[in-house]
């Protein structure tokens, strides 16, 4: 789940942050907003809007269900777009920083010669923001294994189907005698955790070493 969470958001989320970064339109600052909206909300208020959206009687739930048979509610892939929402800002804003960080003036030199937007784009900017690309996605990989609240009100707690592992180990802490079980998976939860955010930070180093930042 949190693999296709972070696949899913993470193209978009690089979009999102190129414009938020280096463009200036009507209603950026609402879409900021709109962007970072998962980090403030409670994580069960937005698990219940995608319930509301995406279920099977919601305006696009049941686009989805009429047109493709698509069924995302109570599934293993709502519980990824469950994750890749609560994801999304803390890919966007990695991105985003990593993209104010760059020099504008490489861009504006493959410009004057002859780049064209896509090409600046590809050549010049994504490999700029490379840093925040790699350790947003890595964060969010490891943020995914800790969603609770909009993964079960979403896509419920499933056995072998939506069950994650911060599901798994509420569902055992139910369970008399659970507490044992309850204990390890923490402490893989714990080490999943702590690997993450040493490799972000690795990845973030090495990176800006290649790059000469």
């Amino acid at each position: 789940m949190a693999a296709r969470a972070v696949g899913f958001g993470l193209p978009l989320a690089i979009l999102t942050a190129w414009l938020l970064a280096r463009y200036r339109f009507p209603g950026r600052p609402l879409l900021n907003a709109l962007v970072h909206l998962p980090l403030v909300l409670p994580p069960v208020v937005t698990g219940w809007l995608l319930l509301i959206l995406f279920g099977v009687r919601g305006p696009i739930g049941s686009l989805l269900q009429q047109w493709f048979g698509i069924r995302l509610v109570f599934t293993t892939t709502g519980a990824a777009l469950a994750c890749a929402v609560m994801v999304f800002p803390v890919m966007v804003r990695s991105i985003r920083l990593s993209l104010e960080a760059a020099d504008p003036g490489l861009e504006q030199a493959a410009r004057t010669l002859g780049a064209g937007r896509v090409d600046r784009l590809f050549n010049v900017t994504l490999p700029l923001a490379s840093p925040g690309i790699l350790v947003g996605a890595v964060v969010a990989y490891a943020t995914c294994l800790g969603e609770f609240g909009a993964v079960i009100t979403f896509a419920a707690n499933i056995p072998g189907a939506t069950q994650t592992l911060p599901l798994a180990i509420y569902a055992a802490l139910q369970v008399p005698g659970g507490e044992a079980k309850a204990a390890q998976l923490s402490m893989i939860s714990l080490a999943l955790a702590l690997v993450g955010l040493l490799l972000s930070e690795w990845l973030g180093k090495r990176l800006n070493t290649m790059l000469g930042k």
